[in-house]
């Protein structure tokens, strides 16, 4: 009743990747708006701004990427693929405990432009890393990076 495709399964891990990447842009984004509230001025707002998308591709590269190439191929060695079996239950696990650290930091962070900015740079690394590496849900199984996408 559950059975689904590989294919399938890769577009929902694809879904969840965006959706997380999309999500954390906007609260990086906002971070940043909130802490230029509370100070005039676009100097420590656009390091920060640098700083979260240079960490990012950085840890797209080598972290993201590595961990999607992981899933990927836990996918295609699923025998009978089920409909929640696109990522793993710690997966889950994981995504839950890190939004509620997101939640208890941002509480922590507000009013407080140093910590704003410092959660704007772990946003954005973040949502950088998630959007920069998602190329890798469109290549063919075991391909390189820079290769045609699946057709």
């Amino acid at each position: 009743m559950f059975d689904t495709s590989r294919r399938t399964l890769k577009i929902l891990a694809a879904i969840v990747w965006y959706v997380g990447g999309v999500v954390l842009l906007f609260k990086g984004i906002g971070q940043l708006e909130r802490a230029m509230d509370l100070r005039a001025g676009f100097l420590w707002p656009g390091l920060a701004t640098a700083a979260g998308v240079l960490v990012g591709v950085i840890k797209g590269r080598l972290l993201f990427g590595l961990a999607c190439r992981k899933n990927l191929a836990r996918i295609e060695a699923l025998e009978q693929p089920k409909l929640w079996e696109f990522y793993r239950g710690r997966f889950f696990l994981f995504m839950f405990s890190m939004i509620l650290l997101g939640r208890f930091l941002y509480w922590s962070a507000t009013g407080h432009y140093s910590a704003l900015l410092g959660m704007a740079i772990l946003e954005l690394s973040l949502a950088t890393a998630l959007l920069g590496s998602s190329y890798i849900f469109w290549q063919k199984p075991g391909s390189k990076p820079g290769t045609p996408p699946i057709e």
